[in-house]
């Protein structure tokens, strides 16, 4: 009988915990975080740059296994390791980054498998054209983060394809891929 109630008591107090469980805001670290890319040259090399400035928000309840992301990309923060080559990729042959400066990912359908985030379907803006996106979670981890004073914080790899030409920058395709690879990497630590 002192079994029985141990255990229901327990069963209680994990769902009281949950029904209070509240989601948690997370500050993007930019120092931690940047989205990169890939993508094929005349078939002869894969090429890659990255964005080095970005900002955000992840909001996580771990309760739930729900939550949101709203990251800003400064695309005029594009690093392609070639001075002339991010000129031209800034142009409005490419990212047009004089008329469109930011490029946004938002979500509000995180996909967990238990504890940890493996999905996060979302749309992503680029151009002015936003289409729907899903990033693969490679990496997820959470806990203290002993260089933000022990706060909270997640940090998340993540991986998808897209065609450029459906965001509107067909220049040079195919022989500057039509696919392009994104890598992201971030960081985000609990806001208070």
């Amino acid at each position: 009988m002192q079994l029985r109630k141990t255990l229901l008591a327990t069963v209680l107090a994990g769902l009281t915990a949950s029904a209070f469980a509240a989601p948690v805001t997370y500050s993007v670290d930019p120092t931690h975080t940047h989205a990169g890319y890939e993508v094929s040259h005349l078939g002869f090399s894969i090429q890659s740059g990255v964005f080095t400035q970005t900002s955000g928000t992840v909001v996580l309840d771990n309760a739930a296994k729900k939550g949101s992301v709203d990251i800003s990309i400064d695309a005029n923060s594009l690093n392609s390791y070639l001075p002339a080559r991010d000129k031209h990729l800034k142009s409005a042959d490419f990212f047009n980054v004089a008329k469109y400066p930011t490029i946004t990912f938002k979500s509000n359908d995180l996909v967990f498998s238990g504890d940890k985030l493996t999905e996060v379907k979302g749309n992503l803006t680029l151009l002015g054209v936003t289409k729907p996106v899903t990033l693969k979670i490679t990496n997820f981890r959470g806990g203290k983060h002993p260089m933000a004073g022990g706060k909270q914080a997640y940090g998340a790899n993540a991986e998808a394809t897209i065609k450029r030409s459906d965001f509107g920058m067909g220049m040079m395709v195919p022989a500057i891929s039509d696919d392009v690879k994104l890598d992201i990497t971030i960081e985000a630590i609990a806001a208070s």
